[in-house]
């Protein structure tokens, strides 16, 4: 009977057993089916960041979805690898896949876990956790779990160790939006992997597990904690030594948090356009994660430049209309009155310009309770800080009314009432805009010369080396320190410099704040280049034969509009009229009638054309009213048609980026794409190799010179002689459009043409003109951009014969002529007895049989001055 029951017991269990086994079998060959396919992973391509660097290799910024670098198992440290060994898999070189000594332990460890009610142990090793990251979900199920284990025993079986090791460091989420071990070594301590120290390495590979655990400064304590525990491990896997261990615990918790402008540079506008042309070429998902290199063609020292100012013309600008008022102004204030100013949002682009609350007036000061400053962990700090602002700094804040301002400031009441908020500035901040309020007086009129070249190079070296890179980080203040008052412009602007031989962009500024509006005022903003337009007015008519010293009648101009429009009588800004007048008169003095009637006696198909071939607009109507610039353009357009003048007449195009790579480092675009068989050699003293030129030559070169000559006039004799100060050679052209709505400046050195655009986003009258608002800002880049530089001269191309002339007359100078200029003429042109020199406008009659009938579109002059 007992042997009967235990051959039936036998018999049933060997048939559960095969049951079993065969439901097992049936499973395991049903998971097998669903087992997602690995063999991509021999082409892993993660989602790698962008990089934007500038000319000189700086970085600019980063573009990702997943913040990583990815980097191959060669260039990471041994240490940090034995690091993650020591946290998360430290027989992962034994074992095939799955560590049953890690289970076991593991089970072990979580009965004890279950009894004091902990969290449960994982006993998963890195090959697992590589299957879950890339070819599994994160649910917490038996299937998946085995899942991961039929996966990790086949991946060790097509992968070496060290590449699964690969996939792991870079793949895994290391908290605060970082991926891989590369981009979490820049983001918490901002050094890459090479420099990264013991305890460094130690905190990394304690994040794996639960990165928002130990946060490094949510959760300071934890994250110390599980740091040293890793480097307990270390130790005990025979990594490091005790004494290496003990010391690096007793190591603070020191996170250096990468800084969000990357080098130092404010190149917002820029940024943002690369990253437009980047997404139009390539899509979004290789821009975001495609690993790009680009290479753009920033020049950082003048973007910093540019930045300075650009912000203190527009500053000095606000600051002569007067003052509007306070930001806001809280009517109780209570012991809590710093969490109102933190509730306030701000741009964070203004530093070192801070936001404050006035807490009390005393006597001749303002007290103040200032803004808390971000930890870099993002809050708050709990310390209040206070300071002052002496009545001296108030002077200048008359309140801004329609017409003028209002009276002379004598107490701080006049300006401020206790609960104001409002912008300040430290008196002792390392920051050049305070230089705006020392030539505040000078910027009003914008004729003065500035003093001596050598004074100026001195003071803009001392602005420059008080710059610091770090610019958006807040110097620490004495409590109770004094502050100036400032305001947040009004006007807006722009600011962009060009290599006018390759069109290459080497500075742009699109406006006062980027975070406050990112609309770009250099390459969106469509507005009436008023009389910077005229040189391709005086270049068509030179070409058509006329000459510098060829006279135009300066006298009264009235023109029939049709249609009951009137009559367009165009003024010149003095509204005066000066009678005949050389052309070089008419352009450097931006005398209207003389360009109207130039423009009509060689016709507006020429001026189109050239407004075209300039690549100023692209469709132009020929009326007369577009000779004075009211045509729209934008201020990237006109700073490039500009230089087009400087580089002898050659077609370029603004330009970005100089080369983009892919994320193995293959050039995928470039912008010179010229042959050049001699450059790949080593230099060992010989000649350069010659490049050809390709660009197309869309004006004489001998008229492009005269131009610039012409220009240059404008600068040591007419609306812009406010620049000679800088003391190098210099040519540009003022404009202002009707009703001053906008000013401007377009220039060049030459080797550098700038462009400065400067108006209201809702356009209404600036009450200045392009001499006294946008020729200052300039002169000050010019300033600092060409402190180094030498004083080259602008080329003189062949066929251009330099002609002693009276500048009045035109005709060759005679003893005793005053004054006496030289005149570029193309050879054959020159004055000469005899030889009748071309006027326009002499055998005009009366000004009423001036009047012709044409169509015109619109009724203002367009450009003024």
């Amino acid at each position: 009977m007992v042997i009967r029951i235990i051959g039936f017991l036998t018999g049933l269990g060997l048939t559960l057993t095969a049951v079993g086994g065969f439901v097992l079998g049936i499973y395991l060959w049903r998971l097998n089916k669903e087992l997602p396919d690995y063999d991509h992973l021999a082409d892993y391509a993660p989602p790698v960041m962008t990089r934007v660097h500038a000319g000189d290799g700086d970085l600019l910024a980063e573009f990702a979805q997943e913040h990583r670098l990815f980097v191959p198992i060669g260039a990471i440290p041994k240490q940090l690898i034995q690091a993650f060994l020591s946290a998360e898999d430290k027989n992962f070189y034994d074992h095939n896949g799955i560590d049953m000594s890690g289970i076991a332990r593991a089970a072990v460890k979580n009965i004890f876990n279950l009894l004091e009610n902990r969290r449960l142990e994982g006993a998963s090793t890195i090959t697992q956790q590589v299957a879950k990251n890339f070819l599994l979900s994160g649910d917490v199920t038996i299937e998946r779990k085995l899942k991961e284990a039929v996966l990790a025993f086949r991946l060790e079986r097509t992968f070496s160790k060290d590449e699964l090791l690969e996939l792991y460091l870079n793949e895994i989420y290391l908290g605060m939006g970082t991926y891989g071990v590369a981009a979490a070594a820049l983001h918490y301590f901002d050094k890459p992997l090479s420099q990264l120290t013991l305890a460094q390495m130690a905190y990394l590979a304690a994040l794996p597990k639960a990165p928002n655990n130990y946060h490094p400064f949510r959760r300071p304590a934890r994250a110390l904690a599980r740091r040293n525990w890793v480097l307990a491990r270390m130790q005990d896997n025979g990594f490091i030594s005790a004494d290496e261990a003990a010391q690096t615990k007793a190591q603070a918790l020191q996170i250096v948090p990468r800084r969000s402008n990357l080098s130092g540079v404010d190149a917002s506008y820029f940024v943002e356009e690369v990253r437009r042309d980047i997404q139009i070429r390539y899509g979004e998902n290789r821009l975001y994660g495609g690993g790009l290199s680009v290479r753009s063609t920033l020049n950082a020292h003048y973007q910093k430049i540019a930045v300075r100012v650009l912000r203190e013309g527009l500053v000095a600008y606000d600051r002569r209309q007067g003052w509007r008022g306070a930001v806001q102004n809280i009517v109780d204030i209570d012991e809590d009155w710093a969490s109102h100013l933190r509730a306030i949002p701000i741009p964070t682009d203004l530093a070192p310009w801070r936001l404050a609350l006035v807490r009390a007036i005393e006597g001749e000061h303002a007290i103040i309770g200032l803004r808390p400053r971000r930890k870099i962990s993002g809050e708050f700090e709990t310390m209040r800080e206070e300071g002052r602002i002496p009545l001296a700094e108030l002077k200048w804040a008359r309140a801004k009314r329609k017409k003028g301002r209002g009276p002379r400031i004598k107490s701080v009441s006049d300006v401020l009432a206790v609960g104001d908020i409002i912008w300040v500035e430290a008196l002792n901040a390392p920051n050049p805009q305070n230089a705006s309020q020392q030539k505040a007086s000078q910027d009003k009129t914008g004729q003065k010369d500035i003093g001596q070249q050598e004074a100026n190079q001195k003071k803009i070296g001392q602005q420059e080396a008080s710059q610091q890179d770090t610019q958006n980080e807040l110097p620490q203040q004495d409590y109770m320190g004094d502050y100036m008052l400032r305001q947040v412009p009004e006007v807006n602007g722009g600011l962009v410099a060009l290599d006018p031989h390759t069109g290459r962009v080497l500075a742009m500024v699109g406006g006062f704040s980027f975070r406050d509006s990112e609309f770009n005022r250099v390459t969106q903003a469509s507005r009436q280049p008023g009389s910077a337009f005229k040189p391709f007015v005086y270049a068509a008519a030179l070409d058509a034969g006329y000459t510098p010293a060829s006279l135009v009648l300066d006298a009264p101009f009235v023109m029939e509009q049709g249609r009951d429009m009137g009559l367009w009588k165009p003024e010149n800004y003095s509204r005066e009229f000066y009678g005949l007048s050389t052309l070089r008169l008419g352009i450097e003095k931006s005398r209207n009638l003389m360009t109207v009637r130039l423009a009509q006696q060689i016709g507006m198909r020429p001026v189109v054309e050239y407004a075209r071939r300039f690549g100023i607009v692209d469709y132009m109507p020929p009326v007369l009213s577009m000779a004075l610039g009211a045509g729209e353009t934008s201020l990237m357009r006109l700073t490039a048609a500009y230089a087009m003048l400087v580089n002898g007449g050659k077609y370029i195009e603004p330009i970005l980026i100089d080369r983009i790579q892919d994320r193995y480092g293959k050039t995928i675009y470039r912008h010179d794409v010229r042959a050049c068989d001699d450059c790949n050699g080593l230099w060992t003293g010989q000649e350069a190799p010659a490049l050809p030129d390709n660009r197309e030559q869309i004006l004489n070169p001998q008229t492009a010179y005269q131009i610039v000559s012409m220009l240059e006039g404008v600068v040591m004799r007419g609306t812009g002689r406010s620049i000679r100060a800088v003391g190098k050679p210099l040519a540009g052209k003022t404009g202002t459009t009707n009703e001053n709505r906008d000013a401007w400046f377009v220039g060049f050195s030459p080797d550098l043409a700038v462009g400065i655009y400067i108006g209201f986003d809702n356009p209404h009258t600036l009450g200045e003109t392009g001499g006294q608002v946008a020729a200052p800002v300039f002169r000050e880049f010019m300033l600092a951009a060409l402190r180094q530089a030498a004083a080259t001269p602008f080329r003189i191309p062949p066929s251009v014969n330099l002609v002693r002339i009276n500048a009045q007359t035109g005709e060759l100078a005679q003893a005793g002529d005053r004054p006496v200029i030289l005149e570029a003429f193309k050879l054959g042109t020159e004055p000469a007895p005899g030889r009748k020199q071309r006027i326009i406008g002499r055998n005009e009659a009366a000004p009423k049989s001036e009047t012709t009938k044409a169509p015109i579109i619109g009724s203002g002059t367009g450009g003024l001055y």
